[in-house]
């Protein structure tokens, strides 16, 4: 089915120009435009700025862009996991920007709607709003942040027609949506293009007058990384990671919309049933997130932001990232459990970078710890260096000052009221000495019965 606005994968990537900045769809591992940039990492174009939530893994998509050295810099949430942009990062071959996944996506929605910026909570106090104009509004620090425009936007969608209208499957509408409203040329790679009038209306995500050129490429299995499998996801878990887990799980109630953030918290998912009556929020677009599926992967299932192929339980919804952090921004996410690097005796989180290492990580943390109207922090009681991380005052960048409410070690678990920090239980098999011993901040104890 030939159409003006169907072409080949080669005449695609002939559309972009050195020094074009491009927009490029996707999450983890899905949502990719795995073949457009595949065919873009054939050609000759160089000095591209690449603005996405992560520049590609396991050497998929903007993966061989950045190993052929056809990028200049890369705009983005999340490139730690790609070992082949820390390197380039510490070496100067590539250029890195970083901004919390909430204000990309929002940074590309307002270009998209022709809007000059925005002021977010989000990164305000932190290392990330350095050189950035700050406000008070509304009694809470605010940071502005310039619209991203891109020359081209490279996208995935489910479906499309020959119109050029967009239908997104599951999970991977992602940061695609957003992109295809904010550059002046857009390209969507689909799994199938389908006559007019085939996509219900309603159905429609992106509209066709975003759209200029349709590709149609089937995604294969192999170019899912872990996503492909639940199997590939699949860890043993520690007892103590899992007593946490439970300690936090008993920090919800009936009602609550809660994010898990990855690592530690991802287990709480596992201890949830439908007599808890909590709703699963996960960052990359999905309300009422269930337990993976004993088999099958990302061409099944949705996919959360672990990149875990999960079971979509009644009455769930799927939505932009764009929308998702609005959610959190809004304070419509009750609850935020998520894993730390340092905790301090002022409720300040540090978990998104570490010394001596290039700063190529803050993913949604940041979103996540400023929105939530209660967070729940769950990390290790010391380093790897035995070192506390419960100390008197983080000496990490921070994510967020003063918003911890609840922390859960594999020693204790602490509470801030007040403006103190309170131990308020210990963990199985945990004495007062072990915190006592273990801890570098200044605590109270909150319990009568403990004892001295």
């Amino acid at each position: 089915m030939k159409t003006s606005k169907q072409i080949s994968l080669t005449d695609a990537a002939a559309l972009v120009r050195s020094g074009d900045t491009i927009l490029v769809g996707g999450f983890g591992m899905t949502g990719n435009p795995v073949h457009l940039l595949h065919a873009l990492a054939d050609t000759d174009v160089h000095d591209l700025t690449y603005v996405g939530n992560n520049v590609g893994e396991a050497g998929l998509g903007g993966g061989r862009l950045l190993r052929n050295g056809q990028l200049k810099k890369a705009i983005g949430s999340f490139f730690t996991s790609n070992r082949e942009a820390v390197d380039a990062a510490r070496s100067g071959k590539l250029e890195i920007e970083l901004l919390p996944q909430g204000t990309l996506g929002e940074a590309l929605r307002a270009a998209g709607a022709g809007l000059g910026g925005f002021f977010t909570p989000t990164s305000a106090g932190t290392e990330l709003a350095r050189g950035c104009e700050e406000r008070v509004i509304d009694g809470r620090s605010m940071v502005f942040v310039k619209p991203i425009h891109g020359d081209v936007a490279l996208i995935r969608a489910w479906r499309a027609d020959t119109a050029g209208n967009l239908q997104y499957r599951m999970t991977e509408n992602n940061f695609n949506q957003a992109a295809a409203t904010a550059a002046r040329l857009v390209i969507a790679e689909v799994e199938e293009i389908v006559p007019v009038g085939s996509i219900p209306p309603e159905a429609v995500h992106t509209p066709g007058i975003y759209v200029d050129h349709l590709v149609a490429a089937r995604l294969q299995s192999h170019e899912l990384g872990t996503s492909a499998s639940v199997a590939d996801s699949a860890t043993e878990v520690d007892p103590k990671r899992l007593a946490m887990a439970r300690a936090a799980l008993a920090e919800l109630k009936a009602g609550d919309v809660v994010n898990l953030g990855i690592g530690i918290p991802t287990l709480v998912a596992d201890l949830l049933t439908p007599e808890h009556g909590i709703t699963l929020h996960s960052e990359n677009g999905m309300l009422g997130v269930g337990p993976s599926p004993k088999e099958g992967g990302a061409m099944d299932y949705p996919v959360n932001a672990g990149k875990i192929p999960v079971t979509a339980l009644p009455g769930s919804s799927y939505f932009d990232s764009a929308a998702s952090f609005g959610m959190i921004r809004g304070g419509h996410v009750d609850v935020a459990v998520i894993g730390g690097l340092q905790v301090d005796e002022h409720a300040n989180l540090a978990n998104w970078a570490v010394p001596n290492k290039p700063l190529l990580g803050v993913g949604g943390a940041m979103d996540l710890a400023s929105g939530a109207k209660q967070l729940v922090v769950l990390m290790t009681h010391l380093d790897r260096d035995g070192q506390s991380k419960v100390v008197a005052e983080c000496n990490l960048p921070l994510t967020v000052a003063g918003a911890v409410t609840t922390l859960i070690t594999d020693l204790a678990k602490f509470d801030f009221v007040g403006g103190q920090m309170r131990l308020v239980s210990l963990m199985p098999g945990t004495t007062l000495a072990d915190v006592r011993d273990a801890t570098a901040a200044n605590y109270v104890h909150a319990l009568a019965d403990l004892e001295h």
